[in-house]
């Protein structure tokens, strides 16, 4: 029997062991787009395919501005890439696992999204299916929590946006509810660390009919901007996505949160499934945002990044009441 198949047919058109491309390359094309794509007071100031042929490249799901020109992409596998920006003087790529597998953790993927705390530098990360939140030190040691008022959250549309605010409490939107039909989505702010054991409060978001929330990040005056995505079926597919703003201040227990719509985002864009979101301070009192979307691995779609100006103004600090 060993015989036959050592010399069987298929031996021979069998290929070689895999080889991970471990290519420290980027490459970048720069789409052309209309700076007045949005409106609404935002300027697209660059937008871009991102291609690689690494083996970690591809799915990325959540985005961080890490402070030192560089932008951090993660993908729901724990995988990352580390690049400065495709307009920068200089431009450099990282590729790596983001937290290596180790015992245990080998299964838990779906890394939906990512928190970052500068001054200690710990990142914290949002995890559907398992619905649960780990944490990163500096040497990307793990350590994690499975929220009580989690459990019942849907598997795959679980803990799909997260954000430490600067006075140390966690926000977490589920992209779905528990509940058949239901229009609101839950919600959890914890006052300090979920990894240390701290019990959150639930509110409720309602977000635009056939959208949901997929990231969102502090904005420099304590507001929250939030990253919305509504998912067409066509042949093929298509996306859409949102801005809105909102005050974590305004959240109280068991109530709906309010929040005022920012931007939509379409064609004339270049859209496909947008899931990170970034803020960093920009000139003359702009922000810079910074979205990433998710191909999910699929040859159909496409690893895009938007470079947004805005700067909000003073009508825009007025939520109206939580919708009805």
């Amino acid at each position: 029997m060993m015989v036959a198949i050592g010399v069987s047919p298929g031996t021979w058109l069998r290929s070689g062991p895999y080889v991970p491309d471990q290519r420290q390359r980027l490459y970048v094309s720069r789409l052309d787009v209309p700076r007045d794509a949005i409106g609404g007071g935002i300027d697209v100031a660059g937008a871009w395919r991102l291609r690689s042929t690494n083996h970690h490249f591809s799915g990325y799901s959540a985005l961080l501005a890490m402070g030192d020109g560089t932008l951090l992409a993660m993908t729901d596998h724990r995988r990352q890439m580390r690049f400065t920006a495709p307009d920068a003087a200089h431009r450099s790529v990282s590729f790596d696992f983001f937290a290596r597998p180790g015992a245990g953790n080998e299964r838990v993927i779906d890394l939906e999204s990512v928190t970052r705390d500068p001054v200690s530098g710990y990142l914290w990360g949002a995890y559907e299916r398992t619905n649960h939140i780990e944490r990163y030190d500096a040497d990307r040691t793990i350590a994690q929590a499975w929220p009580r008022a989690m459990r019942s959250w849907p598997d795959n549309r679980g803990p799909e946006a997260m954000v430490r605010l600067a006075d140390g409490r966690f926000v977490v939107l589920s992209e779905g509810s528990p509940h058949w039909f239901a229009a609101d989505l839950p919600g959890l702010v914890f006052a300090g660390d979920p990894v240390d054991g701290v019990e959150p409060k639930s509110f409720r978001f309602r977000p635009p009919e056939d959208f949901v929330p997929v990231d969102m990040a502090q904005l420099p005056d304590g507001r929250v901007l939030i990253l919305l995505r509504a998912l067409r079926w066509g042949l093929p597919p298509t996306f859409e996505g949102k801005l809105i703003v909102a005050d974590p201040g305004t959240i109280r227990p068991g109530e709906r949160w309010a929040w005022r719509d920012v931007a939509h985002l379409a064609a004339p864009l270049p859209m496909d499934n947008y899931e990170g979101l970034a803020v960093e301070p920009g000139e003359e009192g702009k922000l810079v945002l910074w979205l990433i979307s998710d191909d999910n691995h699929s040859k159909f779609q496409r690893t895009l990044l938007l470079k947004l100006l805005w700067r909000p103004n003073e009508k825009a600090r007025e939520l109206p009441r939580a919708p009805s």
